[in-house]
């Protein structure tokens, strides 16, 4: 996925300044696709020149170089062909579980304090989805289309943040373990 299908996609959703897009792009889209202000600043400056998008200065820009992004045709188009495209599998490079692979050659390497911190990381991540949920998914809201959607977006990243507890959990388990046996 390029960046430039994520912001088509937010500015779909409310036409905004880049100000704007790059803060509901963190509080959205950003928890499972990561870019910087810069970035996406950056961008949305192709996707201007590609015709995917257009700005108008906006109407509260006063001396500043305030512009509202809104999607063209052609910016449409183009996402609903790129839409159409098959997803790769992610690919899951994770840096802490190649030094626990490290630990287990080497041996103890003291990781349980980075399991923890991992915990910690994961418990706070999955508390703050869980806020989300109570705002955006009250039980009385009607369930239109979108909202199911974007509420099974949300729920895969609370079953990835359950499944990262338990599994660093388990794994501190295992490191706190005296060594039973011999490889």
């Amino acid at each position: 996925m390029s960046l430039s299908h994520a912001l088509l996609t937010s500015l779909l959703e409310k036409s905004s300044s880049g100000y704007d897009l790059a803060r509901r792009f963190d509080k959205s889209i950003g928890y499972f696709w990561h870019a910087t202000h810069q970035q996406i600043y950056r961008e949305l400056g192709r996707m201007e020149e590609a015709l995917w998008i257009e700005s108008v200065t906006a109407p509260d820009a006063g001396k500043t170089r305030k512009r509202i992004y809104s999607v063209l045709p052609q910016g449409r188009a183009e996402l609903q062909r790129w839409a159409a495209e098959a997803s790769p599998v992610m690919d899951l490079r994770d840096e802490l579980t190649v030094r626990l692979r490290a630990d287990a050659v080497i041996g103890p390497l003291g990781m349980e304090a980075e399991l923890q911190r991992h915990i910690v990381l994961h418990q706070a991540s999955l508390e703050r989805y869980r806020e989300i949920e109570q705002r955006d998914f009250p039980p009385d809201r009607p369930p239109t289309r979108r909202l199911r959607i974007n509420h099974l977006i949300l729920k895969k990243g609370m079953l990835y943040e359950e499944s990262s507890i338990r599994w660093a959990r388990e794994m501190l388990v295992v490191l706190l373990e005296e060594d039973c046996a011999a490889d």
